[in-house]
């Protein structure tokens, strides 16, 4: 069964950034590596502190949205209900 997530990235700034993808360790490899021009390279968005799995694109494409129309606040709280350190959540992950 194919499986979706949704994530939050961070940088040691507490800037945030949204997304969704169906090979999670392979898009922080690339957020972390830099190899996506735009926002996450700009602002060296490296840190993964939140996701969730979802086994229906559209649920994850419905979440992403809505967490993207968020207050930066309740985003806050939503990393932070789960991960209230912002640790990197992919510390360690065998990212080749």
């Amino acid at each position: 069964m194919q499986e979706y997530y949704v994530y939050i990235m961070s940088n040691q700034s507490r800037t945030l950034y949204t997304g969704v993808t169906s090979d999670l360790e392979q898009r922080v490899f690339q957020h972390k590596k830099k190899l996506i021009k735009g926002f996450t390279k700009k602002y060296n968005i490296t840190i993964l502190v939140w996701y969730d799995r979802f086994s229906d694109i559209n649920q994850a494409i419905e979440c992403e949205k809505k967490i993207k129309g968020w207050r930066r606040s309740k985003k806050i709280s939503l990393i932070e209900e789960q991960n209230p350190c912002w640790l990197d959540l992919a510390e360690g992950w065998l990212i080749q």
